[in-house]
Order: C-alpha cells, then structure tokens, then sequence
C-alpha cells in the first residue's frame, strides 16, 4: 500500500498550461508515492505542467495502471474521482470514521517526504536552468532523500491497515 500526492515546484513564466494554484506562478507537478509499511520513496512521475495536469489526471495517467487489481492508495481528496476503488481519500463515502486519524498520520506522513525534496533549493527556488533538466534535478533529490532514509534519518512511523 502506498501514499501519493502531488509536488509542485516554481519556474518562470511559461504560460496558461503551467499555472499552479499553490503558487499562484508557473510550475511543473510531479507525482510521489511512499510506501505506507517502511516509509520509502516507491514511485516518482513527472514532470507535467500544473495547469495541465491535476493530481487525479497524472495517477490515471500512469500510477492507476500500475497498481495490482485489488491495491489501492491513501491519498487527499484531490484523487476523490478514484474512490473507493483505487483510491482512499478522506470525504470518500467508503471513508469509515474510525480510519480517519490512521489516514490522517499517513497523508502528514507524506507531506513530509514533500518538505524533504523541497529542503534542495533546485526544488524549492525558482528553477533558472533549462526545463528538460528539471526531473533530473528532481530524481536525483529524491534518490538523495531515499538514501537519507537508509542511512538513519527515517520518516516517522506509522501503523496502517486498509
């Protein structure tokens, strides 16, 4: 079972299609999975322009496909389309009251993993460099904060169950 959501990170102007609405400017979005078990980085896809492609868009376009038959994600109301099949997410109707603070832990966990990618200034500043480079930048801090996890530096555990 996995946690996913949606990382923006700034660039300049480019226009209509990349417009994010957490930054209220440019950016490019992409989609991060955590293993809710152990807490590691399991799945990385991007980079697609914001005002393009909300969260749900990218995980039909991809991560949807990739799950076994009967696996779902934990996910915010932003995947709300894809609940209860594939998604669970917290105004889902399927929600039971009693998860709801499990869940909760395992979204906080994942913004978590966001605010460690964002801690590189590659991902936080306005990215200045050439956009064909952006997701090279972008895995490269992630295996970086993958290794940090290995090496002692876990992200907080978790107990779950679907």
């Amino acid at each position: 079972m996995t946690s996913v959501d949606g990382a923006d990170c700034r660039i300049p102007e480019h226009g209509r299609e990349f417009y994010s609405h957490k930054f209220k400017k440019s950016g490019l979005r992409y989609e991060v999975g955590v293993s809710l078990k152990k807490g590691d980085l399991v799945w990385i896809n991007g980079p697609f322009p914001c005002g393009l492609w909300p969260d749900i868009k990218i995980f039909r376009d991809s991560l949807l496909s990739n799950l076994d038959e009967s696996e779902r994600v934990e996910a915010d109301d932003g995947y709300i389309g894809e609940a209860p099949g594939k998604v669970k997410c917290p105004k889902s109707f399927a929600n039971r009251a009693e998860n709801e603070a499990m869940q909760a832990r395992a979204r906080r966990r994942q913004e978590t993993i966001n605010k460690r990618l964002k801690q590189w200034g590659c991902l936080s500043q306005m990215f200045r460099h050439d956009l064909v480079k952006h997701g090279t930048f972008f895995r490269a801090v992630a295996v970086i904060t993958q290794l940090s996890i290995d090496a002692g530096e876990p992200l907080f555990s978790i107990d779950y169950s679907d």
